[in-house]
C-alpha cells in the first residue's frame, strides 16, 4: 500500500504467513509488533485490545480466518469445515459491539461458500481486498467530510479513529487529515478518552507522526472548550450505525453530541459502509460491551479508588440520530440522518 502525506501508519499487516499487529497497548512509549501465527492468537489480540477500532478489528479477523483455514486443513479431512467454523465463531465473538468484526467474518464465510480449490489462498485474497477497500473508503470519506468544513476553525475528536483504527488514513481522523491539508482546520483538539486513554496515547501520537499539531484535553473539558468558540465541528467515528441513524461509539460520544447541539457546534460521524447495520432498527438493539471494573478502579494494577467501591465500565454509548448533523460514509453523506434517509442510501437489511 502506498504511503502518502499524512498517511504513514499501518496497524495490521500480513507478513511471513502471520498476522502482524501493531500493539496499541504499548503506544506511545514503545512501538512493538505482535505476530500471531494462529486464529486463537488473533482472537485473543482483539479481546485484549492489541488491535482496536472497528475497521481494524474486522481486517485482523479477516486475516485470522486465513490462519483458521490452515489450521483446519492440518486436522482430520472430514472435519475441516467444522473446525474452521468453530474458529470463525471464536473470532467473531472476540468483541460484540463493533459490527465490522461480524461483517468481515461473514464475508469470509461467503468466500468459502464458493468452494474455492485452495481455501486459505482464497481467504487471503479476500482479506487483502477488505483491507484495500477500507483504505480507499477512508480516502473517499476524508474528501467528503472535509467539504462540510466550509470555514476554517478548530475541530474536536474523541477516541482514536485514524490509521491505527483502520487499514490506514482513518475515518474521522481521515476527514481531519483531508481538511487540514486543505487549510480548513486551524486546530485539532483530542479528548484524552478514559479509561484506556486512546486519545492521549494513540490519537496524539498518530497526529504527531504526521506533523499535525494536536492539543489534548480532559474529557470533561470539552463542553467548556465548545463554549469558548474554539471548536466548529466535533468529528467522531462509529462502531455501529443502525437503520435509523443512531450511533454506537466510544463512551463519551453521547455527551459530546449533547454539548455540541447546545453550543451550535456541528457534529459529524464518519464511518465506512461496513459499520452501517441496517438489520438493527435503532441503537437500543445494540449490545454494549462492558469491561472489567479494574480498568476504572486501578491504573497499571495500582488501586486509585477507595477500597470497596464498585465501577460501571461500558465501552460504548449510543448517540441518537437526532443529535447527528452529518453521517459521512464512502457511499455518500446523509445530513440529519433518520430511517428514511438511511433507507434511501443503504437500502434494507
Amino acid at each position: 500500500m502506498p504511503m502518502t502525506d499524512f498517511d504513514t501508519i499501518r496497524p495490521v499487516l500480513w507478513q511471513h504467513d502471520q498476522v502482524a499487529l501493531l500493539d496499541q497497548r504499548r503506544l506511545p512509549g514503545e512501538v512493538s509488533w505482535m505476530h500471531c501465527d494462529s486464529s486463537e492468537a488473533v482472537a485473543e489480540a482483539i479481546r485484549a485490545m492489541v488491535v482496536r477500532g472497528a475497521p481494524a478489528i474486522g481486517i485482523a479477523a479477516a486475516y485470522g480466518a486465513v490462519l483458521a483455514a490452515r489450521e483446519a486443513q492440518a486436522g482430520a479431512p472430514e472435519a475441516w469445515r467444522r473446525s474452521l467454523d468453530a474458529a470463525l465463531e471464536r473470532l467473531e465473538a472476540a468483541r460484540p459491539t463493533a459490527v465490522n468484526l461480524h461483517w468481515a467474518v461473514q464475508r469470509q464465510r461467503r468466500c468459502l461458500d464458493g468452494a474455492p480449490a485452495d481455501p486459505p489462498a482464497a481467504l487471503l485474497a479476500e482479506a487483502h481486498a477488505i483491507a484495500a477497500e477500507d483504505l480507499a473508503a477512508n480516502r473517499r470519506m476524508g474528501e467528503l467530510g472535509a467539504t462540510l468544513i466550509t470555514e476554517p476553525g478548530g475541530v474536536l475528536t474523541h477516541c482514536n479513529t485514524g490509521s491505527l483504527a483502520t487499514a490506514g488514513y482513518g475515518t474521522a481522523l481521515g476527514v481531519i487529515r483531508s481538511a487540514w491539508s486543505a487549510g480548513r482546520v486551524t486546530a485539532v483538539y483530542a479528548d484524552e478518552t478514559r479509561p484506556w486513554l486512546q486519545g492521549a496515547r494513540l490519537t496524539a501520537w498518530e497526529l504527531q507522526q504526521d506533523g499535525i499539531p494536536v492539543t489534548l484535553l480532559a474529557d470533561a473539558a470539552a463542553p467548556a472548550l465548545m463554549r469558548s468558540g474554539a471548536v466548529r465541528w466535533v468529528v467522531v467515528g462509529a462502531d455501529r450505525v443502525t437503520a435509523n441513524g443512531d450511533v454506537a461509539n466510544k463512551i463519551g460520544t453521547y455527551a459530546l453530541a449533547v454539548a455540541a447541539r447546545h453550543h451550535g457546534v456541528g457534529f459529524m460521524v464518519v464511518a465506512p459502509r461496513s459499520t452501517v447495520d441496517m438489520a438493527l432498527p435503532h441503537g437500543d438493539a445494540i449490545t454494549i460491551e462492558t469491561r472489567a471494573a479494574d480498568e476504572l478502579l486501578a491504573v497499571h494494577g495500582h488501586p486509585v479508588a477507595a477500597p470497596g467501591a464498585s465501577a460501571w465500565n461500558p465501552v460504548f454509548d449510543i448517540t441518537p440520530a437526532q443529535l447527528v448533523d452529518a453521517l459521512v460514509t464512502e457511499a455518500g453523506v446523509i445530513h440529519n440522518p433518520d430511517a428514511e434517509r438511511m433507507q434511501a442510501l443503504f437500502g434494507g437489511a
